[in-house]
């Protein structure tokens, strides 16, 4: 497979970053020795370092010699990370330089102001910034990822964000101003399907069976029912019709279900952590 770049860094040395790193170096995108990464925890770096063959660097000069910067720490350490960026003595840079913020909730317009302070409009066209909203199944490679590039990102660098992040499964371009509800779907969004798996298993143990069968059962029947949304040129609601037989057992899930309300509160759920992303960014 061909490499995307020269050279990519990573302020930032988490689950994500790892995540990222790891499918940059198994999908052939990125040899290891083209990958940077710098964390403030020394153990933290260590086990990248040690077990993906990366290298390290300060987050400054990691800056100066990637071609693709990704930052991956906490959104309250993100204008710590800029700002000592912006004060190196090579900035702006002289050849382009892509920076990529997997920050929860930092908006493209706080990342600006920092880094583009000082910078005319051409140089600010060196350091086009995009803004991500990955999921947790990076983890596992079946990530789905959002992104929002400001008006400094060319075509060229939307595409190249695309395919890193694609190495870690599925992303998707939208507005700034739509992330919240990306947040919201797919960045919560494992977290309501473990919900639900927490819930069939418990069931599945309370009608008889194992901790070890209920976990097979559920994990599978979750799997399946994913893929058959993804490979089926049908809407949810009608393949779950197909399942649902007239007074057969599914009706009857379903009916206690509705009675319920649960559909509604899911809605509502994604409404509240919409409504929590909005404020967390600082978006009035």
């Amino acid at each position: 497979m061909d490499k995307i770049v020269e050279r990519v860094g990573f302020v930032g040395a988490g689950n994500m970053a790892e995540a990222l790193v790891g499918a940059l170096v198994s999908s052939g995108l990125a040899d290891p020795g083209q990958i940077l990464v710098s964390d403030l925890s020394e153990e933290r770096k260590k086990h990248i370092l040690d077990t993906y063959g990366v290298k390290s660097a300060g987050a400054g000069p990691l800056f100066d010699q990637s071609d693709v910067v990704i930052i991956a720490v906490k959104p309250k350490d993100v204008p710590g990370v800029l700002a000592e960026i912006a004060r190196r003595p090579g900035f702006p840079p002289v050849q382009k330089k892509l920076v990529i913020s997997i920050a929860a909730g930092v908006r493209l317009e706080s990342m600006e102001k920092i880094l583009y302070e000082e910078l005319s409009d051409s140089q600010r066209d060196l350091v086009p910034i995009i803004r991500v909203m990955p999921n947790t199944p990076a983890l596992v490679c079946s990530g789905m990822s959002g992104l929002a590039e400001n008006r400094h990102a060319r075509k060229e660098d939307v595409e190249l964000a695309h395919k890193i992040l694609a190495a870690t499964g599925d992303a998707c371009r939208f507005k700034e101003e739509e992330l919240d509800a990306v947040t919201a779907v797919s960045g919560s969004g494992p977290a309501y399907v473990f919900y639900l798996a927490e819930a069939m298993m418990r069931g599945a143990e309370e009608a008889g069976l194992s901790g070890e069968h209920a976990r097979r059962l559920v994990t599978a029947t979750l799997t399946g029912a994913a893929r058959m949304i993804r490979v089926r040129d049908e809407d949810p609601a009608e393949l779950r019709r197909k399942v649902t037989s007239p007074g057969g057992t599914t009706e009857a899930a379903i009916r206690v279900l509705d009675e319920a309300g649960v559909a509604d509160a899911v809605v509502r759920a994604i409404q509240a952590a919409a409504r929590r992303s909005e404020e967390l960014g600082g978006k009035s």
